[in-house]
């Protein structure tokens, strides 16, 4: 990707840095409310989760048609939200889910979200400093999803608090990229 390329791509993110720090605090509610809600109730945990992937694909959608509209290209964040919408809509429609399959759910969303963050960060690295952030936070989703995936026998309950944790982690991670890109100049 040549570097004028590269500088409109960041200058569009830049004009929404917004919907990365609102993307971010919507992370971290999430994630409050999943480590401090008693685990007791898988279907909160399903719902609280499902409304948060939902609310996340969401603003990915959007983020990449705005990117669209300005003749960006758009698929990794597309891909992201698609993925983020169609677990969401998944776990939201399936309210017997069962701790496994919920755990699944969150860890192949995860990883995917993860691996188009990691492409995104890499498509930036000329344009912007600290895409280091976005890159962070891709390694942090591919790892926690492959970690969920591989202690998938604990159950979703079991794991609430890590799952908390982590998603205020992400969240910290994409409100610091949403500043950082609100403050960026081209060079």
């Amino acid at each position: 990707m040549n570097s004028e390329h590269t500088t409109e791509l960041v200058g569009a993110m830049a004009s929404r840095w917004w919907m990365l720090v609102t993307r971010g605090a919507v992370a971290i509610l999430f994630g409050i409310l999943a480590a401090v809600m008693p685990a007791s109730s898988l279907l909160t945990l399903a719902l609280m989760w499902g409304a948060y992937s939902i609310l996340d694909g969401v603003l990915c959608v959007l983020l990449a048609s705005q990117r669209s509209i300005n003749g960006l290209p758009w698929g990794w964040l597309l891909f992201e939200g698609t993925v983020s919408l169609g677990a969401g809509l998944l776990t939201l429609l399936s309210p017997s889910i069962t701790a496994l399959a919920l755990l699944l759910l969150i860890a192949l969303r995860t990883a995917c979200s993860g691996c188009a963050e990691i492409a995104e960060a890499v498509r930036l690295r000329h344009a912007i400093r600290n895409e280091w952030l976005l890159a962070t936070s891709g390694v942090l989703s591919v790892t926690f999803g492959v970690m969920m995936l591989v202690y998938r026998g604990v159950g979703a309950l079991a794991v609430a608090h890590v799952i908390g944790g982590y998603a205020m982690v992400f969240g910290a991670l994409l409100i610091a990229l949403g500043m950082r890109v609100h403050h960026w100049r081209p060079a």
